[in-house]
């Protein structure tokens, strides 16, 4: 069946971006996506894990951002550069063109890494008097990704960084609360407002909700179910949402499409 046999791919870096968390890059030839789409990442004798790129489409590295939460990632997140890994991919719809006046990235903890493509996309192609606004929120200081790369974006002019932790640690001078906290203090003008969200779904849930407070439309919010994933071909079911497939039908949804069950328990 297409899509289900591996390709081999190097380990060619190795960064640790927080103390559950690594940046595994691999080379694989004739490899092209879109930002949004996912691999399946296989380690040999293991098994297999559904990972977001997390790289510059138009860049020269893959990269995966994989937190340690099972055996597979783990594994994975073991990684040594030269180590050999099993891929299938890409997979999946990728996020839109962001075209609006402003664009709203959202993020929740590890969703920062397949939202990281967009922004390296704005940095590139971003239209005259375009603003973009990153939110972005962690558990604590210590689990922010790609901090260096935050405070580059934060110091271009029309690019707003937001970060806010749920609970604060020595030394740190930024915010403490829910990325929520952050949408009602914000200007929006909703009919020129594109949202693009990653995060766990009750931070979703409750951005979309903040957001409607300002009169933004769920069909203007795009958000990316990163669920469990086995096979990435729609044929295992385990991503089954409703009627849809993550794997095949996202997993980056325009909100107005899969509103009435997003919060339906156990869906």
């Amino acid at each position: 069946m297409t899509g289900m046999v591996p390709r081999i791919a190097e380990v060619v870096g190795v960064e640790r971006e927080s103390p559950e968390v690594v940046t595994v890059d691999v080379a694989v030839d004739g490899y092209n996506y879109r930002a949004g789409q996912f691999n399946m990442l296989y380690v040999l004798g293991v098994g297999e894990a559904a990972i977001s790129v997390s790289s510059d489409p138009e860049g020269d590295r893959i990269c995966h951002t994989i937190r340690a939460v099972g055996n597979v990632t783990r594994h994975l997140c073991r990684a040594q550069i030269g180590d050999t890994l099993g891929l299938r991919g890409p997979f999946g719809t990728p996020w839109p063109e962001p075209k609006s006046d402003h664009i709203v990235l959202i993020a929740g903890g590890i969703g920062l890494a397949p939202l990281r493509p967009v922004m390296y996309g704005l940095l590139r192609h971003r239209r005259d008097n375009q603003r973009i606004t990153l939110l972005y929120g962690a558990r604590s200081p210590e689990e922010l990704l790609f901090q260096s790369e935050l405070a580059a974006w934060g110091g271009v002019s029309g690019i707003d960084v937001e970060i806010t932790v749920d609970q604060a640690s020595l030394g740190w001078t930024g915010r403490v609360g829910v990325v929520t906290s952050v949408i009602d203090g914000m200007v929006i003008h909703p009919t020129e407002t594109m949202v693009l969200m990653c995060g766990p779904e009750v931070m979703m849930r409750f951005a979309v909700r903040a957001l409607a407070r300002k009169g933004v439309s769920t069909n203007q919010v795009f958000v990316s179910m990163e669920r469990n994933m086995t096979c990435a071909v729609a044929v295992c079911g385990h991503c089954q949402f409703g009627p849809d497939f993550v794997c095949r039908e996202g997993p980056v949804f325009r909100f107005d499409r899969i509103e009435t069950r997003f919060s339906v328990s156990e869906l």
